[in-house]
C-alpha cells in the first residue's frame, strides 16, 4: 500500500501540473506520514541527497556555460562551423549540428545549447529560405549532444544517484563516442531532409578563411581540452575542473573576446544561481523519493518482475529503453535520472550490464525525452525561438528523432561504443 501512496500522489500531482520537485517532496511526505514515520525523515534525506562535494561541480559548470553564452563564444563557433561544413547540402543545418556539438563541450547543457545556438542560427536559417520546422528540429535534436560529451553535469548527477562510487572521469569519457555518433547521424538526417526539400549549399570560403575562424574560436574550444584533459589525467577532480572552467571563461570573455559586459556578468551570475537552486531542489526531493523506493524494495521487485518476463539481457534492455522513452515524455531530465537510477541500475547489473554503459543509455534516453511533449523543454525553447507551435515541429521531427533512436539502439547493444575509450585510459 505504501508504494501506491508514493507513486499515486506523485502521478496525481504531476498530472495536475505541480512542479516536479514539489511532486517528489509531497509524495515522500505523504508516504512517510502513512507509514507512521516522523516527517523530519524526508528533510534529512533531502539534505543527504544534496550534501555531496561532487555536487559543487554542477553550479560551476552551469555558470561557466552561461558566461560563455554571453561572452561571444557561440558566434565564433558558428563562424568556424560554417567555414568547415557550410558547403554541404543544407549547409546551415550542418553548421547547426556541428556548432551544437562544439558548444555542448563548453556548456554541458542541452537547454543552453538550444538557447545560445538556436538564438543565432534559427533566425538566420529562416532568413535564408530554410523552413522554420527544419531549423527548429535540427537545433532541438543537436542540442542533446551536449548531454553526452564533457562537461555534462547530468553525468555527475547520475554518478551521485548511483551512490557516488562511479568515476566521473570514466562517465565523461564514455559519452564522447556516442556523442560524436549522434552528431554524425543528425548530420546525415539534416542532409537527407535538405536534399528532399531542395535547400542550398553555402559557398566554401577558402582555406585561409577557415584557418582564421579556427584561430578565433580556439580560445573557447580549448576549454573542452582543459576540462577533459585535467579530469582524465588526474590533475584536478571534476569539481575542481568546474572552478577552473569558470575562471577560464571569465578570462577569455573579458580579455580575449572582450564581449562580457558588467551587466552580462551580473545576469550570468544570477541566472546560474536560479538554475542551481532549481536543480538542487529537484535533487534533494528526488533523494528522499529514492530513499523511500529503496526502503520499500522497489529495485528488488523490479528485478523479479523483469526476470519473470525474460532472462535475455537484449529483451531486458529493450524493455528498459521503452520505459525510459515513455517516462521522458512527461518527466524532466534531472528527476528522471535520480529516480530511475536506483530502480534500473540494480536490474541491469543483475543482467551483467556495466554501470558506466548504462549511464550513457539512461542519459541519451532522457535527452530524447527533452524533445518529446508534453515536457520537452528543449523543444519548447527551440519552438519559441523559431516562433512555431510544438505541433508544427512534431509533424516533421521524425527523421531526426529516428536518427537519435537509431544511435540509442547502437549504444545499447554495442557496449564498446561507451566502454572502449574509458578502458583505453586505464
Amino acid at each position: 500500500m505504501e508504494l501506491w501512496v508514493l507513486f499515486g500522489v506523485f502521478a496525481l500531482l504531476l498530472l495536475i501540473g505541480v512542479p516536479v520537485a514539489f511532486c517528489l517532496g509531497i509524495a515522500s511526505i505523504a508516504t512517510v506520514a502513512y507509514m507512521g514515520l516522523p516527517p523530519v525523515v524526508v528533510f534529512q534525506q533531502m539534505n543527504s541527497g544534496m550534501n555531496a562535494f561532487a555536487m559543487m561541480a554542477i553550479p560551476f559548470f552551469i555558470y561557466a556555460g552561461d558566461l560563455m553564452i554571453r561572452g561571444g563564444i557561440a558566434e565564433r563557433l558558428i563562424q568556424m562551423a560554417a567555414s568547415l561544413v557550410g558547403h554541404l547540402r543544407g549547409g546551415l543545418g550542418q553548421v547547426n549540428v556541428v556548432t551544437c556539438t562544439l558548444f555542448g563541450g563548453i556548456s554541458g547543457s542541452a537547454v543552453a545549447d538550444a538557447s545560445a545556438v538556436g538564438g543565432l542560427m534559427i533566425p538566420q536559417m529562416k532568413k535564408r529560405g530554410y523552413d522554420a520546422d527544419y531549423a527548429v528540429n535540427v537545433t532541438a535534436n543537436a542540442a542533446i549532444i551536449a548531454l553526452l560529451i564533457p562537461p555534462s553535469h547530468n553525468m555527475i548527477i547520475y554518478s551521485l544517484s548511483a551512490g557516488g562510487n562511479l568515476s566521473i572521469a570514466d562517465l565523461f569519457t564514455a559519452g564522447i563516442l556516442p556523442g560524436l555518433l549522434l552528431c554524425a547521424a543528425l548530420m546525415v538526417a539534416a542532409w537527407a531532409v535538405a536534399v528532399k526539400r531542395g535547400y542550398p549549399r553555402e559557398a566554401f570560403p577558402g582555406f585561409a578563411t577557415v584557418g582564421r575562424y579556427v584561430v578565433l574560436a580556439l580560445p573557447g574550444i580549448l576549454l573542452i581540452g582543459i576540462i577533459f584533459g585535467g579530469v582524465r589525467s588526474g590533475v584536478f577532480t571534476a569539481t575542481e575542473s568546474s572552478c577552473v572552467a569558470v575562471v577560464y571563461a571569465i578570462l577569455v570573455t573579458i580579455f580575449v573576446y572582450r564581449q562580457l559586459s558588467w551587466t552580462a556578468f551580473v545576469e550570468a551570475t544570477l541566472g546560474a544561481v536560479r538554475t542551481t537552486a532549481m536543480v538542487l531542489l529537484v535533487i534533494g526531493t528526488a533523494g528522499a523519493f529514492g530513499w523511500l523506493m529503496a526502503f520499500l524494495q522497489v529495485p528488488l521487485t523490479m528485478i523479479a518482475a523483469m526476470k519473470a518476463v525474460s532472462d535475455n539481457p537484449i529483451v531486458i534492455l529493450l524493455m528498459i529503453n521503452l520505459i525510459l522513452l515513455v517516462l521522458g515524455t512527461f518527466m524532466d531530465m534531472a528527476p528522471m535520472i535520480i529516480i530511475c537510477t536506483p530502480i534500473f541500475l540494480p536490474v541491469v547489473k543483475a543482467f551483467g550490464v556495466d554501470p558506466i554503459h548504462f549511464g550513457v543509455i539512461l542519459i541519451l534516453n532522457a535527452g530524447i525525452g527533452l524533445n518529446t511533449p508534453p515536457v520537452g523543454s528543449v523543444q519548447f525553447v527551440a519552438c519559441a525561438i523559431g516562433r512555431i507551435s510544438i505541433g508544427e515541429s512534431m509533424r516533421t521531427i521524425w527523421p531526426f528523432y529516428g536518427a537519435s533512436v537509431a544511435v540509442l539502439l547502437l549504444v545499447t547493444y554495442v557496449p564498446g561504443l561507451s566502454l572502449w575509450l574509458p578502458r583505453l585510459f586505464h
